[in-house]
């Protein structure tokens, strides 16, 4: 399960080692862990993280196949996280040091800044090849965190990006060795850490204003 740690001003959310995919246990664990970021106060920033091959291979559709009465309650509270950490009022990083797949790839894309392990690992959105549409909201993320022709080859192709090709396609800032993925987010973190506050939550609140319109207001997840 998530926990969340502190590093001077730096809050360092780790995922998990595992796939670290989106149960409800652990939506609502990583949800604990941003009200205790979004609580504090003075300079501070988030960094998230994980421990393993996987940062996040995204929902968790043995779960979902299982509840299946629950889907949309359920992916209504996926789209409700990525709308908090795409306008949460502090300098988010993502440090991807392994497979960031699905919906994990789309709340990476939710952050200010991602930084991914140079030689291993890619970066997917695969629902062309499993055959699960994006939702009006998540397409709307993708969207607007992404370049078009990034995000029309990414979501058509299920392409799987390598951390130069990432780089090179506007995905992730940084591609590094692996040593050095969570040390470089905690650097940009540490940086920006004075950006937290009000004044920085409005400025993403306003900047993404029709992605979490439809992220926030949309109750039939296939439109």
């Amino acid at each position: 399960m998530p926990t969340l740690d502190r590093q001077d001003s730096v809050f360092v959310l780790d995922l998990g080692d595992g796939e670290n995919r989106f149960h409800p246990d652990w939506i609502s664990s990583v949800d604990a862990a941003l009200d205790e970021v979004e609580k504090a106060e003075g300079p501070r920033a988030l960094v998230t993280a994980a421990t393993g091959k996987i940062y996040s291979n995204g929902l968790d559709l043995d779960w979902l196949f299982a509840h299946a009465d629950q889907y949309q309650e359920y992916v209504v509270s996926v789209h409700a996280l990525f709308a908090r950490m795409l306008r949460l009022p502090v300098i988010t990083v993502a440090a991807l040091q392994g497979h960031t797949f699905a919906a994990g790839a789309m709340f990476s894309l939710a952050h200010d800044f991602r930084v991914m392990r140079a030689d291993r690992g890619f970066w997917c959105l695969p629902e062309a090849d499993i055959n699960i549409p994006f939702t009006p909201a998540m397409s709307a993320l993708i969207q607007a965190r992404l370049t078009p022709q990034t995000a029309h080859e990414a979501m058509v192709t299920a392409r799987r990006y390598g951390g130069h090709d990432a780089l090179a396609a506007g995905i992730v800032d940084h591609a590094v060795d692996e040593a050095a993925v969570r040390t470089t987010a905690l650097e940009i973190a540490t940086a920006l850490v004075a950006k937290a506050g009000d004044t920085l939550g409005t400025i993403k609140t306003r900047m993404y204003a029709p992605a979490l319109t439809t992220l926030r207001e949309t109750t039939d997840p296939l439109g």
